[in-house]
């Protein structure tokens, strides 16, 4: 996608809804009403639903504090009529467990999740034992074979990256680039940055940063690297990351995990946390909408809410709440949160801190010759400014609401038409961001800094390259920083040489690589044969090599040590929020609204 949106606020599927009862009679009950659900299902949620359905029979789990298990939330299911074994969600943003196709020819049937609201959820008991690999990653990627290359960076360690990084680009300080490699982050220890393999009229290739996110997603997308740890990367995060902020946790209390989409991955961390932890964990649901929300704030404690109405003090949290998390989760928690509310608003939700906070990192890495590599980006633009940035970079640019995802608030801009559309629109925030376009040779922005233009996947045997972008998550811990899944996105169209070659082809369409797309009705759709695998089979299209991939690594450490370090900034020791700072670099009075101090 150009320029890619951090993540996404597309309804949940969530298709079985039944609180499993005790008795025989009961229970076969329950099946039967899942089973006539099932009729109206995306094949892709059967092993989902089915696999919630045996758990929640099969098992006989207690708590001495936890009511009736019952699944998150009354069942929102799709209407559908078959799929493909291949599709599959949106990665960062996406309605989860739809998909759909925009392009005819690839043949597969268009399934939709509507976007419901979510009222009244209760939280979901996971226990030790319910990882199963059919709910919590793709049909496609069960059965895929990471590619060698792909496995070999894995296994390469911080070290051995930064001799062949240094060797490649001897003016870099090494000793400087093993600090940044091993640094612990105070606030942003999971992220995931979105970037594209460009190159220059001079054909400088590189790895440049769109954005970084605070909740990104990829497990369901990533092949196992050892065939043997079932868990895969979500294991991976618990253990660094999240096993970190756990030591720290200075209350009593339960371990949840707390969402707003990706049901598929957000269970899926649950049910790790309680293989990890040896505790069951809770399952929460919570909606920005809810008018009964399953989570409350008792003296910044987390509290969450069985099915009985009994609530639980949680210790530590995972979340993985992306729609304005800021409106309802406290800048300041006594419950541990991975990642803090701040980490959102300091730059992993907010391109606009994002943008200044490279800014402040690139200035320090200067004498170091690293950098953080984005295309031009000009901040705190009000609408009425837009047309002069525009012209100023040769009438290509790309205009984006800081703070929207799933490649909503994103318009890309190669004709006066597209202008216009964009100024007719009304808009939620008062500021936006205007940055270089990164197109073909021939239609990228002209800046002081040159033009970047896509090197985009391998030629098809039709000869069409079309724009690729790739999706680094990391996680950093006290041992430092280490890579932690990767996947890629294709546009839906290929890249022309010149606008004028095809009227009817649009710069998005070349350029966009989000999966989901957002209906008219509010509802979701994605378009999943767009999913690029690091597997045998997709990865050799990206014609990217190992070298690469290490570049997409440092870039991604960078972005991240770089929000982290705004983080410090916005937070003092005592985690008191220095308000008139933070109005000062981002002053959008419609953001600031929506702030829970």
């Amino acid at each position: 996608m150009y320029p890619l949106a951090a993540s996404t606020d597309a309804a949940t599927v969530d298709p079985l809804a039944a609180v499993v009862p005790s008795s025989e009679d009961a229970k076969t009950a329950v099946i039967d009403g899942a089973a006539a659900n099932l009729a109206n299902l995306d094949i892709n949620d059967a092993p989902t639903v089915v696999g919630s359905l045996a758990a929640s029979i099969g098992h006989s789990r207690s708590s001495s504090s936890a009511g009736p298990i019952v699944p998150c939330c009354p069942a929102v299911v799709a209407a559908a009529t078959t799929a493909s074994s291949t599709t599959g969600d949106e990665t960062d943003g996406d309605a989860d467990n739809v998909s759909a196709n925009a392009e005819a020819e690839a043949g597969a049937d268009v399934i939709v999740a509507k976007a419901k609201s979510k009222q009244g959820c209760n939280a979901q008991l996971v226990m030790a034992g319910d990882f199963e690999q059919a709910n919590h990653f793709y049909p496609r990627v069960l059965n895929a074979q990471i590619h060698p290359l792909v496995s070999s960076f894995f296994q390469l360690g911080n070290e051995r990256i930064i001799a062949r990084y240094v060797h490649l680009r001897p003016n870099v300080n090494q000793d400087k680039l093993r600090e940044l490699l091993a640094y612990k982050p105070k606030h942003f220890a999971w992220a995931g940055s979105d970037l594209f393999n460009v190159t220059t009229d001079q054909g400088q290739h590189q790895m440049i940063i769109i954005e970084t996110n605070s909740c990104p997603s990829g497990q369901k997308s990533m092949p196992l690297l050892q065939d043997t740890d079932e868990c895969g990367g979500y294991r991976s995060v618990l253990r660094s990351a999240f096993g970190d902020l756990l030591k720290t946790a200075e209350i009593d209390g339960e371990l949840a995990v707390i969402y707003d989409k990706n049901h598929m991955e957000a269970s899926g961390y649950a049910a790790a946390m309680a293989e990890e932890s040896g505790e069951h964990v809770w399952l929460v649901e919570y909606h920005d909408s809810d008018q009964d929300p399953p989570v409350r704030w008792t003296d910044r404690v987390m509290e969450i809410r069985d099915a009985a109405g009994a609530w639980h003090p949680i210790r530590a949290c995972f979340r993985y709440v992306t729609q304005r998390p800021w409106s309802r989760i406290p800048l300041y928690t006594r419950t541990r949160v991975l990642n803090p509310v701040i980490a959102c608003l300091a730059g992993g939700r907010n391109k606009m801190m994002a943008a200044r906070a490279y800014e402040m990192l690139n200035a320090e890495l200067r004498p170091y010759n690293m950098s953080v590599r984005v295309p031009l980006t000009i901040y705190n633009v009000v609408r009425d400014e837009v047309p002069l940035w525009i012209d100023s970079m040769g009438g290509h640019a790309v205009i984006k609401n800081p703070y929207s995802n799933a490649g909503q608030g994103v318009w890309t801009i190669t004709t006066k038409e597209d202008l216009q559309n964009f100024m007719t629109l009304d808009h939620r925030y008062d500021k936006f961001i205007v940055q270089s376009l990164v197109g073909n040779a021939s239609w990228s922005s002209t800046t002081h800094d040159g033009c970047f233009y896509h090197v985009g996947t391998i030629p098809n045997k039709k000869n069409n390259i079309f724009v690729c972008d790739v999706r680094m998550m990391i996680a950093g811990a006290s041992d430092g920083f280490r890579p932690i899944s990767i996947y890629a996105r294709r546009a839906r169209l290929p890249l022309i040489a010149k606008l004028e070659d095809d009227p009817t082809a649009t710069s998005w369409g070349m350029l966009g690589t989000n999966l989901s797309v957002k209906l008219p009705d509010g509802s979701w759709t994605t378009e999943s044969q767009r999913l690029v695998l690091m597997d045998r089979k997709d990865f050799n299209q990206l014609g990217i090599g190992i070298d690469d991939l290490i570049d997409a690594y440092i870039q991604t450490v960078l972005s991240v040590i770089a929000i982290d370090k705004m983080c410090q900034r916005l937070v003092d020791d005592g985690d008191k929020f220095n308000y008139d700072l933070f109005r000062a670099l981002n002053p959008d009075d419609a953001l600031l609204s929506e702030l829970t101090l």
